[in-house]
Parts: structure tokens; C-alpha cells; sequence
């Protein structure tokens, strides 16, 4: 994995709470104890690692909610994808 956010390129301890908020903020909740020994490069990784993960998961849930509207008829397929996807 190459260096691609100014996060990993970060020291000190500056660096330190910088990416353990960012961390926290990928996480939505307070990082575990044990990760505020981290360097700031590995909790740039792992901070990455996390949101691509969400953002696969919710693309694969508006894939899922878009196979399943097939399903709906026709007629009402624009009324219910309003009332999902609000």
C-alpha cells in the first residue's frame, strides 16, 4: 500500500491526536486504548481501511435495494424508491 494522505506522513505527537480523531470519526466511537501506541501511519491505514469498507458496504446496500425493488411492480417502483431513498 503506497502513502496517499498527508495522515501517515504525520509525526509527533500532533500527528498522534490528529489521526487518532480521524480514527475515532472512522470508527464513530472512541479508538480502543490499545491503538493510542499506534504510530500515526498504521492508524492512517487502518482509518482508510475502514471507511473503504463502509463505503463497499453501502454501495452493496443500494445494490441490494435496487435488485429488490425489481420486484415492485412497474406502477409503483417511483413511489417506493422515493419513500427508501429519501
Amino acid at each position: 500500500m503506497g502513502t496517499g494522505s498527508g495522515t501517515d506522513a504525520r509525526t509527533g505527537a500532533g500527528g498522534d491526536a490528529e489521526a487518532l480523531r480521524e480514527l475515532a470519526e472512522a470508527l464513530g466511537a472512541p479508538v480502543p486504548p490499545g491503538l493510542a501506541a499506534a504510530a500515526p501511519q498504521e492508524l492512517g491505514v487502518l482509518t482508510r481501511a475502514l471507511r473503504d469498507c463502509k463505503e463497499r458496504r453501502a454501495a452493496g446496500l443500494d445494490d441490494a435495494a435496487e435488485e429488490a425493488l425489481k420486484l415492485v411492480p412497474a406502477l409503483a417502483r417511483g413511489p417506493v424508491r422515493r419513500l427508501l431513498f429519501r
